[in-house]
């Protein structure tokens, strides 16, 4: 009896430090309002009446767009800062161990298990190995790339200046015109919304069926284990 209680205080590590935990809620909520204000300027709402600074809606949607992309963009920075001053786990999503077979299998088996296809759930500290990978190349890749042409599009529209000269002068170019840019940028939108989508679907399975704590690892930044059934 001694035994299994020991054994039961070990199975919580802690995982996510402060930083991680406080920038990932900061970042879920500025993606959001990216997201919803990114839809509007997209697909703008219908235009009303009368003189346009009596309404200034559609200025407000495009406030909360620049306002969110650059805490955004603060907070991808500090996040990468962050990954080599904290924890091992805080490295996992920008360097994936691609050249390892073992990982790949493992990635195989995460696949088969989200597939229905694997019966016994694999328990990991940190991200498991598909979440790595996706969290790595659609995640972070993903941000870097609504970043990068974000901002040749806001210098654009602010004309000459530092954006315009880190950016836009070679981003619009590069894709041929302004035109192409917009539309990969709102297909980048769609994209990060999906991987939205699948990360919270992801997150609460895990939590129920792999005995694992998911959700409320990211609040108290321990992950709890209980035996697999």
């Amino acid at each position: 009896m001694a035994q299994d209680t020991a054994k039961q205080t070990q199975e919580a590590v802690y995982v996510y430090e402060a930083p991680v935990r406080i920038w990932h809620w900061i970042n879920a909520l500025a993606i959001v309002v990216l997201c919803i204000s990114g839809y509007f300027i997209g697909s703008p709402p219908p235009s009303v009446g009368g003189e346009a600074y009596d309404h200034y809606g559609f200025g407000y949607i495009r406030f909360f767009h620049f306002v969110a992309g650059q805490i955004l963009i603060v907070g991808m920075l500090f996040r990468v800062y962050w990954a080599f001053v904290g924890n091992k786990h805080a490295k996992e999503i920008f360097t994936p161990p691609v050249t390892k077979r073992s990982f790949w299998k493992e990635v195989w088996h995460e696949m088969r298990w989200y597939g229905m296809m694997e019966h016994s759930p694999k328990q990991y500290e940190g991200h498991n190995p598909l979440a790595q990978v996706a969290m790595h190349f659609l995640f972070v890749w993903g941000i870097v790339f609504m970043i990068v042409t974000g901002l040749a599009l806001y210098g654009e529209g602010e004309g000459p200046g530092v954006i315009h000269t880190l950016f836009t002068s070679w981003v619009i170019p590069l894709f041929g015109q302004s035109q192409d840019v917009h539309t990969w940028h709102h297909l980048g939108m769609w994209i990060i919304v999906v991987f939205v989508i699948v990360h919270i679907y992801a997150a609460v399975r895990e939590d129920i069926m792999s005995r694992q704590s998911i959700i409320s690892s990211m609040f108290s930044g321990w992950r709890t284990f209980k035996d697999p059934r």
